[in-house]
């Protein structure tokens, strides 16, 4: 994986408010730590480090250059994102050397296809491996081309990079072959199906029903009651 190049600023602002004003700024509050040295907060520019992470996933390396004059390496350790916007909120960034092995979780990627008539579950969707911090892979490559039903691919099937070793269990479930459902067996599960859906809707106008029942027919007194406790909470 290729190294990215990103400024970075001095942070002396922290907490829930610090971290807002700085995501403001169009900047990304980090931390940076490892070695045995003391956490520095920084702020990485937002557009330049998202548009990183797409280009070379969650492992990408980043030769950090921070304004105080200090450079250096780092590895994404945790990112935190903001679900509704689809932005990052928080960065740890953890320290490394070239040359120095690391352990992190890369993705896998399922190729090719298996038999006809069959479904795939993917089990785990990245695996623990060791590998130079320089020479992390953006992902790994599981075949399932040609498999049939009852197959599993599992940790150990799946073929690494030179200098990349599993940090996991070899037996750790990848992905499996399962037969697919039948039309007919597709037909037969559908009136459970629509009956289970009815029931559930019929017990939720039943509830319904039964709350706007209790409400409407309750004694002017302990509605205006009700009313002023609503009012003063």
């Amino acid at each position: 994986m290729s190294e990215v190049k990103i400024s970075a600023e001095p942070r002396t602002e922290f907490g829930k408010g610090g971290a807002r004003r700085t995501r403001r700024a169009g900047k990304v509050p980090a931390v940076l730590y490892g070695h045995g040295e003391k956490p520095k907060h920084i702020a990485l520019p937002a557009r330049e480090f998202a548009a990183a992470i797409r280009r070379g996933g969650a492992n990408q390396l980043f030769t950090i250059d921070v304004s105080d004059g200090t450079q250096v390496l780092a590895l994404p350790k945790a990112i935190q994102r903001d679900p509704v916007k689809d932005t990052f909120e928080h960065v740890d960034l953890l320290l490394v050397r070239r040359g120095e092995q690391v352990t992190v979780e890369v993705p896998v990627q399922l190729v090719g296809e298996a038999a006809k008539g069959t479904l795939i579950v993917h089990d785990h969707d990245s695996l623990s491996v060791t590998a130079d911090a320089t020479k992390v892979p953006d992902h790994l490559d599981a075949t399932i081309e040609g498999l049939e039903a009852g197959t599993q691919v599992a940790a150990g099937d799946v073929q690494l990079p030179a200098g990349v070793e599993l940090a996991t269990d070899p037996e750790l479930p990848v992905a499996a072959v399962t037969a697919a459902p039948t039309e007919e067996q597709l037909e037969a599960t559908l009136p459970e199906v629509e009956e289970a859906a009815a029931e559930a809707e019929a017990e939720v106008g039943e509830v319904t029903e039964g709350s706007e029942g209790a409400e409407a027919g309750a004694p002017v007194a302990e509605q205006e009651a009700g009313a002023e406790a609503k009012a003063e909470a």
